[in-house]
């Protein structure tokens, strides 16, 4: 096995053993900032970069509700749904802005954010839970996919030269990856804020 291709293959198993945070896992009692912090830190510990020292600090979390991306705690605790919102900010924030982020969110958080009755904010962190853990396998096949295309380009250079654009190609086209799905979806929001008002919507943001 070439060297390349067991790097490959650590890596992989790396991303193998990140897990996503257990809907079971999340406390469903309100918790105060400090007990936040300590819990996000540690289910996230296993996503984060080796250079991140914390999942989220305290300034980050004010600043979230300041901008109003995370609901307002109640005398200072955050509830279950609130810990559920800051995960998903979490996953947000390494790739889009805090206002497409919020553009996101908003209308999950106006109508489900502390529902009491029918479907609720844990509900839709379950059901999202289950769909990415089935499609985990496909990616791990389509990045395999892209590091065997990667392999075949430039096999026409001497055997360094050859190795060092092979790695700048799978590269690339990983990055080219991400680069086109998150096109996607700052195109989906865009269009999202051009859609036409319904009367209910319009009727909320200007009451009589």
């Amino acid at each position: 096995m070439d060297n390349s291709r067991k790097r490959l293959n650590e890596i992989l198993h790396q991303l193998a053993e990140i897990d996503y945070v257990h809907p079971e896992d999340i406390p469903n009692i309100d918790l105060y900032m400090d007990q936040v912090l300590t819990f996000l830190d540690q289910e996230l510990g296993t996503v984060r970069e080796a250079t991140e020292d914390k999942a989220m600090t305290k300034t980050m979390i004010n600043n979230y509700t300041k901008n109003q991306i995370l609901p307002s705690p109640e005398k200072k605790k955050y509830s279950r749904d609130h810990m559920l919102n800051l995960i998903f900010i979490y996953y947000l924030k390494n790739f889009l802005s805090m206002k497409e982020i919020k553009n996101i969110l908003d209308p999950i958080n106006t109508r489900y954010f502390g529902s009491k009755e029918g479907l609720g904010f844990y509900d839709i962190y379950s059901a999202m839970v289950g769909y990415e853990s089935k499609v985990a396998s496909d990616v791990t096949k389509d990045i395999i996919r892209k590091y065997n295309i990667s392999k075949q380009a430039f096999a026409d250079q001497d055997e360094e030269s050859r190795a060092e654009l092979q790695e700048f190609t799978f590269i690339c086209e990983l990055a080219f990856d991400v680069f086109v799905k998150k096109m996607m979806i700052e195109q989906y929001l865009a269009q999202r804020e051009d859609k036409p008002q319904t009367k209910e919507e319009s009727s909320q943001e200007n009451p009589m």
